[in-house]
């Protein structure tokens, strides 16, 4: 008889169990009372109930506001982990401890906070205005919202693989005479970049769903500044427990499609680097 396979740490059957448990108890059953849920509508229901005009308008909001978030993170926020990384200046661990400020500040103060801060009143949002630039309660402001909430998961996802690069690549970058321009594209990019992608992938996925911090600012007009966790919301209050599952399966859908890609694109990477 064989002899089984021992593993260094014992309880690998009981621990692995406990996970699936878990995991299968928070995450796949909640999603799966979602897809029955919407499983009871009919595939015509179904489609009539998510491509309503002010659903559509809520999703070219919320989709439009999202991606531009994810956008304007994908610059500062590997810039940010640079500095924090490869600078050391008065603080330095301060700035550190405020990157995770919107994961620990409870969406909706985010939100009035904001909402004061970009009002036609607000000292920012008074001068903004005078500028010809409204920002509280149009898609502007929900943009605002979102990459405030979204900037973490850039930072946290670059930071880890630019504290374990070295800068001796870029040393020896430089004395074989590429400018710092070449080294940044040719040996600093190539290995942030799978790093990059997952940050923005999360911000991008926690930007759709993003509810809290988003009303206070957006103004809640249907057609023009509505987004689709608020829809969810409207219809729900009117007992619509059907078109609110419907279109919630259409951002879950559109999350899961987000991460596969990015998840798949990581992976044609890293296999092309190492072949």
């Amino acid at each position: 008889m064989r002899r089984r396979r021992r593993h260094a740490l014992p309880g690998f059957g009981l621990t692995l169990g406990l996970c699936l448990g878990y995991l299968g108890l928070i995450v796949l059953l909640p999603l799966a009372a979602l897809a029955l849920k919407a499983a009871s509508l009919g595939p015509a229901e179904f489609w009539s109930a998510v491509t309503t005009p002010r659903a559509l308008a809520s999703y070219r909001v919320t989709f439009g506001c999202a991606a531009l978030a994810g956008l304007i993170n994908l610059f500062f926020g590997p810039l940010l982990a640079w500095v924090l990384v490869r600078y050391r200046f008065p603080g330095r661990r301060l700035i550190d401890a405020l990157v995770d400020l919107p994961f620990a500040l409870p969406t909706a103060v985010a939100g009035i906070t904001l909402t004061a801060l970009y009002a036609s009143t607000g000292p920012l949002g008074k001068w903004l205005e005078a500028h010809g630039w409204k920002v509280a309660y149009t898609p502007s402001g929900i943009t605002v919202a979102l990459v405030f909430v979204s900037l973490p998961f850039l930072v946290r996802s670059v930071q880890p693989v630019l504290e374990q690069l070295e800068p001796d690549m870029e040393e020896a970058a430089a004395t074989l005479g590429a400018g710092r321009l070449t080294t940044l594209y040719r040996v600093v990019l190539p290995t942030l970049w799978p790093a990059i992608l997952s940050g923005f992938a999360l911000a991008f996925a926690r930007a759709l769903g993003e509810y809290g911090s988003v009303i206070f600012i957006a103004g809640n007009m249907p057609m023009v500044s509505e987004i689709a966790p608020l829809l969810i919301t409207a219809k729900l209050d009117q007992y619509d427990y059907a078109g609110a599952t419907a279109i919630a399966v259409v951002l879950l859908l559109a999350s899961f499609a987000t991460l596969f890609a990015i998840n798949l694109l990581q992976l044609v990477s890293v296999r092309r680097r190492s072949a």
